[in-house]
């Protein structure tokens, strides 16, 4: 795991955990993988399916649920919130020794919201009303309907963990939304800019998987060429228009009264294709102010055999040249941003209906 503490101590990235269910909390997982470096978490629809339905684990929390009365959709936020607490909790003592810097434990609001701006901030305040605990943050889908939401949070001094980043386009704006938000939280009474965390989560691995499927259909020597490219381009490219944006006048006005970047996060960076290394998209996106989050088997094969030197910015050159050679091909990246942040919401919706069906079905054989 030593390969964990030098991407922080050496590098200035935060290796955070893309994944969350109970045995974590109850069996020391959680506890160990702090211990060995990791510095945050994350969570989705998904990643709850998964663990509620796959496990026994939440049996007895949720029959007493039941018992007590309610919808399912209350038991569902009870039973995540409790995973969520705990997680928290495991985190609490690096939020602080970090100056809050680390330690963060992010929730997704109801994916079915991630078109409704409005009901999107209020479940997003709602959350961090029910939860009450500085190191949450609350995952806002970084649709155009979001793009307000995530100004407001900010503005209210609300940590958010900005989800479903897929281009370059929306990326910008999501960076412009929380320089707006915190310039309105400054002018609040008693505002403190240096506890107001974000993170923009921009998706990795179903970039390349979506291009590779377009340029194999395009089939040309110039288009297979460009296989397994695309994703890591584009996230340096982001990382460029980080640096950018968080320089000059407007930032520097910011930061002298002490409010910290929003840092770039390196989402889904397993690797999908088994033809690409397994550590591909934690050995090219290494850099400071930077968070990679990680699913367990990513996190042990770069433990075991990654790279830990700075690479975000390094071959930027080469990352424009593909950036070019892709729209030459015939591949428009906008729509695969589309699409992709399509495909996004609905599987994040899928798995939150399955799960909500599947604790129905589940609520009426208990009630007998």
């Amino acid at each position: 795991m030593d390969r964990l503490n030098h991407l922080y101590y050496e590098q200035g990235q935060s290796p955070w955990l893309d994944n969350l269910k109970r045995s974590y909390l109850t069996d020391g997982t959680l506890a160990n993988l702090v211990q060995h470096g990791i510095r945050g978490l994350t969570s989705n629809p998904t990643i709850f399916q998964k663990a509620i339905q796959g496990s026994a684990d939440y049996d007895g929390q949720f029959r007493a649920l039941v018992q007590a009365g309610g919808s399912t959709i209350d038991h569902y936020w009870e039973l995540v919130l409790q995973d969520i607490h705990g997680a928290l909790d495991a985190f609490d003592a690096l939020y602080h020794s970090s100056f809050a810097g680390d330690g963060y434990v992010s929730v997704e609001v109801d994916p079915g919201l991630a078109h409704d701006g409005p009901g999107t901030e209020a479940a997003a305040r709602a959350l961090h009303a029910r939860i009450a605990r500085p190191n949450l943050m609350v995952k806002i889908p970084g649709t155009e309907a979001g793009l307000p939401a995530i100004r407001q949070m900010i503005a209210e001094g609300r940590n958010v963990n900005v989800t479903l980043i897929f281009s370059l386009d929306r990326y910008q704006k999501v960076m412009n939304a929380y320089l707006d938000g915190l310039e309105q939280y400054v002018e609040t009474v008693d505002a403190d800019p240096a506890r107001v965390a974000s993170v923009a989560s921009f998706f990795i691995s179903r970039v390349d998987s979506e291009v590779d499927a377009r340029l194999d259909a395009i089939g040309t020597p110039a288009a297979l060429a460009l296989r397994g490219q695309s994703a890591v381009a584009q996230a340096k490219l982001a990382y460029q228009a980080f640096r950018r944006t968080f320089s000059g006048p407007r930032w520097e006005a910011l930061a002298a009264i002490g409010a910290v970047v929003q840092r770039p996060l390196w989402a889904s960076t397993s690797t999908k294709n088994p033809a690409y290394p397994d550590t591909l998209y934690v050995d090219e996106l290494i850099g400071p102010d930077s968070v990679n989050t990680l699913p367990d088997a990513t996190i042990e094969a770069f433990a075991d055999h990654g790279t830990a030197a700075r690479t975000i910015d390094q071959g930027v050159t080469h990352a424009e040249a593909v950036w070019r050679e892709l729209a030459e091909v015939g591949v428009d990246m906008d729509d695969v941003a589309d699409k992709l942040e399509r495909d996004g919401v609905a599987s994040f919706q899928k798995s939150f209906d399955d799960l909500l069906a599947a604790l129905a079905a589940k609520a009426d054989e208990l009630r007998g």
